[in-house]
């Protein structure tokens, strides 16, 4: 079978990573358990950063550089052995760690027959080239403490979802999108075919819009139309989103696109029909400024046999 992690490239460096550091504390767990040590690889550095000294358990998260709880259960786990001791600081807030004698002498055999046997074998393991490894670490550490991954991503991928206009060779697209969620909720009525099979003639060509939003790696993920039912009313009307693109906020991304779309075309009004089952998709439309509406209701509401709810987009009103 092929290796995931390796075939994912760097999307995947964390996990892979991780597993190498895995793989390496494994056989340094051997060493260790070969020198007759109680302890876990994970164990060394705070028995380093014990050496002659005390200290707290931030003051261990700041020299070992892990998280708080890494920290407080590694030294529970030392103190569980005898290795490490708890006691009220100067400070009567705090509690600082120290090594008891017999962490001491651990400590001084793991000096004696394990990190020198480890490094080496490291050595051995990058042909020479370790220490470079290590250097390169510190700089992807320090790059990650200035600037979160998190950070950099949203900085190098900007443009995830982009909004794509009409055309023929999208046609599918629109058909395909809504046949989805409609037969899974409803049944398509004839006038939902009729629509979707014939979008240029039922919705451009009148002087409507439809738009579709596409996600970096995906494809078409979403669409929705601005049908023109008079002479400054639009209907929003056939918005879809693929569960494929769940919790990219797609379906948002696009009804925002097709607000201000609407507000170019002077639409008033902007109203959808909808059915009381598509909750999710009645929130979406509440928080992005539609309320509703009983004179919408009364007027166009009759259009769709499924319709129960209808409502009007009141510029200036989003949701809290």
């Amino acid at each position: 079978m092929t290796d995931l992690m390796e075939q994912m490239g760097a999307a995947f460096l964390g996990s892979r990573l991780k597993r190498l550091g895995e793989r390496m504390q494994a056989g340094a767990a051997r060493i260790t358990a070969d020198a007759g040590l109680p302890v876990q690889p994970s164990h060394m550095a705070f028995l380093a950063a014990l050496d002659g000294q005390s200290l707290t358990i931030g003051q261990l998260v700041q020299v070992v550089g892990i998280s708080q709880p890494g920290v407080t259960r590694s030294i529970g786990q030392l103190v569980d052995l005898g290795l490490a001791q708890s006691e009220q600081g100067e400070d009567q807030r705090q509690r600082t760690i120290s090594l008891t004698p017999a962490g001491i002498a651990v400590l001084a055999r793991a000096r004696l027959y394990v990190w020198p046997q480890v490094e080496e074998a490291v050595h051995t393991l990058f042909g020479g080239r370790a220490d470079a490894f290590v250097d390169r670490i510190a700089e992807l550490e320090a790059a990650l403490e200035a600037t979160p991954l998190d950070v950099l991503a949203s900085r190098a991928s900007p443009d995830v979802l982009t909004i794509r206009e009409y055309s023929d060779e999208l046609a599918g697209h629109f058909h395909d999108i809504n046949a989805e969620w409609i037969d899974a909720m409803f049944r398509l009525e004839p006038i939902d075919r009729e629509v979707l099979e014939n979008p240029r003639a039922k919705i451009v060509d009148p002087g409507g819009v439809i738009l579709f939003v596409e996600a970096k790696g995906l494809g078409i993920v979403g669409t929705c139309a601005l049908l023109k039912t008079g002479p400054s009313s639009y209907e929003l009307t056939k918005m879809g989103v693929r569960e494929s693109a769940r919790g990219l906020k797609a379906g948002e991304f696009l009804l925002a696109a097709a607000i201000e779309r609407a507000a170019s075309l002077n639409a008033d009004p902007l109203y959808l029909l909808t059915n009381a089952k598509c909750a999710a998709a009645i929130h979406l439309y509440e928080k992005l400024g539609f309320r509703h509406d009983a004179d919408i209701m009364a007027t166009y509401g009759a259009l769709y046999a499924r319709c129960d709810v209808a409502m009007r987009y009141v510029p200036g009103r989003p949701s809290a």
